[in-house]
């Protein structure tokens, strides 16, 4: 990988650069307060629940997580084939 590709991607990662050498090496810490501040407005705690709504959020993700919906479905379609297929070759025609 070249290094401005691995640059770009871990941009949104790195946090700005805020505490600049100058301000390490002074020695006193009211300079830092710039990078307190930032990393006080950062969120604590754990991410909240990803809560999206669609049919694989319904059936397919969390606690109530089943296949039966594509089971269903097809079953569905095996149905409505077999439907149709005997109105096609069964019902006027007899064996």
């Amino acid at each position: 990988m070249h290094a401005s590709l691995v640059r770009r991607q871990l941009g949104g990662i790195v946090p700005p650069k805020i505490a600049t050498p100058s301000l390490l090496t002074a020695g006193s810490g009211s300079s830092l307060t710039p990078l307190v501040n930032f990393y006080s407005k950062l969120p604590k705690g754990p991410a909240p629940a990803i809560s999206g709504g669609g049919i694989k959020a319904r059936y397919f993700n969390g606690k109530n997580a089943s296949a039966a919906p594509v089971v269903w479905t097809i079953l569905g379609l095996f149905t409505f084939g077999y439907a149709i297929d005997y109105q096609k070759h069964h019902k006027n025609h007899p064996h």
